[in-house]
């Protein structure tokens, strides 16, 4: 029918250009805009921040940093500081219906694993979306609740972003969690087109050029140490996405750097009064 195909349509388009929920005239063949179809509530590509599940009837805050992400191929992502959740997730008007989740296997602390754990349950099946201005409601069939707000997308100059994940293509590795404090790489672009940061066990300082989507780093000059070799790999990793030109998204307060050749970082913005942001090496 008709209104089946306009609405497999909208899915498709993730409704990037359509209005939140609704009715939405139809354009059939006799122009007389009888028939209707529904809107799908526009959850993709906007960076969402968990800041509560109620599960059993018990509100729980989510710890700092937690985020869910459905972008445009139809694939939700969330991470609540340790172990990387993703699934399918299909939009068709105020439902999302999730697929089998899948998650990286990594330890974490009691407060993160009970996120996760609720996380998944929820990413597991169908859910209603309910979207009031910037805070957006998830209900499972169960009940349960996930309670987010939008992120606005952070400034890349100024902003001390923490590398949270190591790129290589498709696949992401999240940085490890036992890493001596001074030791967790971090970035700061400058407005005069400079760098600096720690890339796992050096400090380092740098050019790097900003131009639309585009940073082109130039060589970093730094510190020479020898660390442990878990350090010394990650910092391997981070030095590789940030060698020559490289494109970037910010979609709230993520940060991501790819490099020509599938190298790249994920990183998150933190607050600029951090301990050992002005290193320079």
């Amino acid at each position: 029918m008709h209104t089946q195909r306009m609405a497999v349509s909208v899915s498709v388009l993730a409704l990037l250009t359509l209005a939140a929920c609704g009715t939405e005239p139809g354009s059939g063949s006799g122009g007389d805009g009888g028939d209707t179809v529904q809107s799908d509530v526009p959850v993709t590509g906007v960076a969402w921040s968990v800041d509560s599940l109620t599960v059993d009837g018990k509100k729980t805050e989510a710890p700092e940093g937690s985020r869910l992400e459905f972008d445009p191929k139809g694939r939700a992502k969330a991470g609540f500081g340790c172990n990387h959740i993703s699934a399918d997730a299909r939009v068709e008007g105020d439902r999302i219906t999730f697929g089998k989740p899948v998650s990286t296997q990594m330890a974490c602390d009691e407060a993160t694993e009970k996120a996760e754990k609720a996380a998944l349950a929820a990413m597991d099946g169908e859910v209603t979306a309910k979207l009031s201005g910037e805070k957006l409601t998830l209900t499972t069939e169960g009940g349960d609740t996930f309670a987010l707000s939008e992120e606005k997308p952070a400034a890349l100059a100024g902003t001390r972003w923490a590398v949270t994940t190591l790129l290589s293509g498709e696949t992401a590795t999240s940085v490890p969690a036992d890493l001596p404090k001074d030791r967790v790489p971090h970035l700061t672009f400058g407005e005069d087109g400079t760098v600096h940061g720690n890339s796992g066990c050096n400090s380092f300082h740098g050019k790097a050029e900003v131009k639309g989507s585009t940073i082109t780093f130039g060589p970093p000059a730094g510190t020479r140490k020898m660390c442990p070799e878990a350090e010394m790999e990650t910092e391997r990793a981070v030095l590789a996405a940030l060698d020559g030109p490289a494109t970037y998204t910010i979609k709230g307060s993520t940060l991501t750097v790819t490099s020509k050749d599938g190298k790249g970082v994920g990183a998150t913005a933190t607050p600029a009064t951090t301990e050992g942001t002005q290193e320079h090496g």
